[in-house]
């Protein structure tokens, strides 16, 4: 492989939170991307979902609620087919648009992606992930006379909470590797991927979320990427973030990395899986870098000039 390869994973904040949003933020994401793609870069993209779930979810339950003899229950796993393409649909177009006006005439297409989850693992009995619409308490109480997990957000507002559990392998890898292999822009694994267990011959959606930056880093490592970049709200890897003695860092050893997560220093449900997929993904090889911060910062970031690099310094 001459060219290198880059796994980007991008958060919230590069894809909107509407759709009007959405189409706007794909047309600026795609300006990085194509930046990448001019520099050399063979680029497989992995995108956030939360939000566009959410309303998926939403909208679905709304239906069954106003029609229920039309209209059935949307397991969690289709709304979350239908956000890969809802998101991919645009930021496909932008990237093709991007690069045609750049005079660079290569596909970008999205895989409508499943990952295989063990059916033992230990979130299905822990769940964390808030997905769907703000329920009262009667409806909370509906939520879980049909089996599914609720939590109180907010004094007299609850939320469904599902597993998320860690991926093991991505289904459609080989089409993936096919793309990249032909130097196309590959848009996979997105919201971390459909969830699904296995059945016999069958593959069965399971109700949980796969952590999108946890795929990103096995998908990086399955097509031998030498960076994954992870993009979020934030310019730097902080310690103390949002205190008086908050210290931006601008490289992490693995076992440093390990560390940082052992003290406590990041988030659990934000900063901390980012910094595990950096772990994940720069452990499984030589030469690899793991590096996040905003998009605005990315150039310079891959350049060694801005952003958190996760490397092997052994």
């Amino acid at each position: 492989m001459s060219k290198k390869r880059m796994v980007i994973a991008l958060g919230h904040k590069d894809l909107g939170f509407t759709l009007p949003e959405l189409k706007e933020a794909t047309q600026r994401t795609a300006v990085m991307i194509g930046d990448f793609i001019e520099e050399g870069y063979q680029v497989a993209l992995v995108f956030s979902n939360a939000p566009q779930v959410g309303m998926i979810h939403t909208a679905m339950k709304n239906l069954r609620e106003t029609d229920p003899e039309q209209y059935v229950n949307t397991p969690l796993s289709v709304c979350s087919a239908m956000s890969q393409g809802l998101i991919g649909y645009d930021l496909q177009n932008a990237v093709r648009a991007e690069l045609v006006k750049r005079g660079i005439y290569k596909t970008a297409s999205t895989i409508l992606t499943q990952v295989l989850v063990d059916p033992y693992d230990e979130s299905f009995y822990n769940p964390i992930k808030r997905v769907g619409k703000i329920m009262d308490a009667k409806e909370a109480k509906l939520e879980e006379e049909n089996g599914n997990h609720v939590a109180m957000i907010q004094e007299g507002k609850f939320q469904r909470i599902v597993p998320a559990p860690i991926p093991k392998s991505i289904v459609e890898i080989d089409a993936i590797k096919a793309l990249l292999d032909q130097d196309q822009v590959v848009i996979a694994c997105g919201g971390g991927g459909i969830p699904v267990l296995r059945q016999g011959n069958n593959l069965k959606g399971a109700a949980a979320v796969i952590e999108k930056d946890a795929a990103a880093a096995l998908l990086a490592r399955e097509v031998d990427a030498d960076i994954l970049l992870i993009t979020t709200a934030v310019d730097h890897v902080s310690l103390n973030y949002g205190q008086a003695d908050e210290k931006a860092l601008d490289n992490m050893s693995i076992d440093e990395a390990k560390k940082y997560i052992s003290d406590g220093h990041f988030e659990f449900k934000s900063m901390q899986p980012k910094v595990q997929a950096g772990i994940d993904f720069v452990g499984s090889g030589k030469g690899r870098r793991a590096i996040i911060t905003s998009m605005e910062c990315a150039e310079k970031a891959v350049e060694g000039l801005a952003g958190t690099t996760i490397r092997d310094f052994g």
